[in-house]
């Protein structure tokens, strides 16, 4: 557990856990996708769409957890991230537009 800056309170690791699921997902999707089809063939377009649904959650998750495990949590840190970025590669900052 960390120190949460804003207030004292506790903050655990969440990122772990939005891991831990991507990873499942994936495994899930994969073992679905390996094993083929075998049934009903009406049924197939359902089972096509649950394998996608899992390849797409598992990438959801995956942002999730590489975002929350670097620190960005909010829009601001993401246009602090830009700002520090194009201060880094030399380019002028931009001006917001009124």
């Amino acid at each position: 557990m960390a120190e949460n800056g804003s207030g004292g309170g506790i903050e655990t690791q969440w990122w772990w856990w939005w891991a831990m699921a991507s990873m499942a997902q994936l495994g899930w999707g994969v073992s679905a996708y390996k094993r083929g089809y075998a049934g009903d063939s009406r049924l197939m377009p359902l089972k096509a769409f649950a394998v996608a649904s899992l390849f797409l959650g598992s990438a959801a998750s995956a942002s999730i957890a590489s975002l929350q495990a670097s620190g960005i949590h909010k829009v601001q840190d993401f246009v602090d991230l830009g700002a520090n970025i194009r201060t880094g590669i030399g380019a002028p900052p931009r001006v917001a537009k009124d």
